[in-house]
Formats: structure tokens, sequence, C-alpha cells
């Protein structure tokens, strides 16, 4: 495969990259916060898993069916990157753990209760397999490509 120069634009003006140039690329764990509105008739912990509803709000996801499983984010307190930081208690709210996150599990959306994780990946045909995220520690959750945080 041939090494390619990017385009770039000087005073407006598209061309090559020169050699004396770097090129400012802006870090993948900058992380974007997106804010939603909460569309579920009571409140969404942080670290649900959530997609967007008809009405361009979020509501909690589901492993059950399409529109469910379609996750655009987990819910977020404050602008992070890449990783959702929550306490052990709010990880076994939503990941049904004890002493929260085992590093090195990863963590799928569950097909039994909306907004809610796993450790098991659904097995049942008709049944949607998403990865939330892998643990990297008790309290830290390293979101799985493309999810963003949610702020509600």
């Amino acid at each position: 495969m041939a090494l390619k120069v990017p385009l770039v634009l000087y005073s407006g003006l598209p061309g090559q990259l020169q050699s004396s140039d770097t090129l400012a690329v802006p870090s993948i764990s900058a992380g974007v916060v997106v804010q939603q509105t909460n569309d579920e008739a009571g409140a969404i912990v942080i670290g649900a898993p959530v997609y967007n509803d008809v009405n361009d709000g979020v509501k909690k996801g589901k492993a059950d069916a399409s529109g469910t499983s379609s996750i655009i984010g987990l819910v977020a307190q404050a602008s992070i990157s890449g990783v959702l930081t929550a306490t052990t208690g709010q990880w076994d709210a939503i990941m049904g753990t004890s002493g929260g996150l085992t590093k090195g599990v990863r963590y799928f959306l569950s097909a039994a209760t909306a907004g809610l994780g796993t450790s098991t990946a659904p097995t049942t045909t008709g049944q949607y397999v998403v990865l939330l995220g892998i643990a990297i520690s008790t309290t830290e959750l390293h979101l799985a490509a493309p999810y963003t945080p949610i702020a509600l």
C-alpha cells in the first residue's frame, strides 16, 4: 500500500501537506459530551446505555429489539475522555455487579432490563450483542466505539 500525503488548507486553498509542516490531529480520547433530553418517565442514572427515541431525546437501551439496541452512548455527569468513571455502587446498580466493575471484563447491553448492562453477552435468537465497553478498573469503563458520553 502506498503512503499518501494528506490534503490541507493553506490560506483557504487546498494543497498537499509539505514535508516541513506537521498535521495536528485531534485526540480520539478528547471525548465529546452530547446534550440530550431524558424522555423516560423517571431519572436515568450515570452509566446507563441510551438510544435516540422518536422524540429526539434518549431512553434506556435494551438488547431485545433493533430500535432499543442502537445505543448512542452512556449517561455521564461531566465531560470525560472515552472513559466513564462512576463509583462502585453506581456500577453495581447499572451492571448488576458487587464492588464495581472487574478489570478486563467486557460489558454488554442487557436483553433482560432496559438501561442496564451485563458481563454476559445475549445468546438468545433475536437479541442483539451490543458491547458497551471494557473495564479498566473497578470504577472506570473504557467506552466501546462509537459510544459518546451523554449529558442529560
